[in-house]
Order: C-alpha cells, then sequence, then structure tokens
C-alpha cells in the first residue's frame, strides 16, 4: 500500500483505536465481563476495522483515477470493486 503520510495517518489512528478496543474485548472476556459490554465494545472494534478498511480501498480509488499510470499497485477498477465488496 503505497500512500502518502496525509493518506495513512488516519488509517493509522483507526487500526490504533480498534487495537485498543479489542484489547478491552480480550480484558472483558478474560475477567468476565458483562456480555453486554463485550459485544458492544466487540461491534466498535468490528466499525473501526471496516472504516479503516474503506478508507484504504477509498484511497487507492482515488489514486487509481488521479495517477492512473502509477504502476506501483496496480489494480483495476474490478479488483477495486472487489476488494470493496469483501467489506460491505
Amino acid at each position: 500500500m503505497a500512500t502518502t503520510t496525509t493518506d495513512i495517518k488516519p488509517v493509522l489512528n483507526r487500526l490504533r483505536r480498534a487495537q485498543g478496543q479489542l484489547n478491552a474485548v480480550i480484558n472483558a472476556v478474560e475477567s468476565g465481563g458483562k456480555c453486554r459490554d463485550v459485544v458492544i465494545q466487540l461491534a466498535a472494534v468490528s466499525s473501526a476495522l471496516d472504516k479503516a478498511g474503506f478508507q484504504i480501498i477509498s484511497t487507492a480509488m482515488q489514486k487509481c483515477l488521479t495517477d492512473p499510470e502509477d504502476d506501483s499497485d496496480p489494480m483495476t477498477v474490478e479488483e477495486l470493486q472487489k476488494l470493496f465488496m469483501t467489506l460491505a
């Protein structure tokens, strides 16, 4: 994934947030946390990961459209659509 620092920073922030939330889920399960709290945290992790994935794909789509000659990570529109649909 070749991107600029501007593109990658928000993705890393989302992934780090998801990592923290996943740690909270693990701790809650290990300590016998309430089912409701565990599920809420798990949903937050899932949402954060989905948003990071969509952001990565969105950046790739923008790059593909604005710089079609860049072959550092060549993907067809169909491949990008397939990636997008794996997260949907």
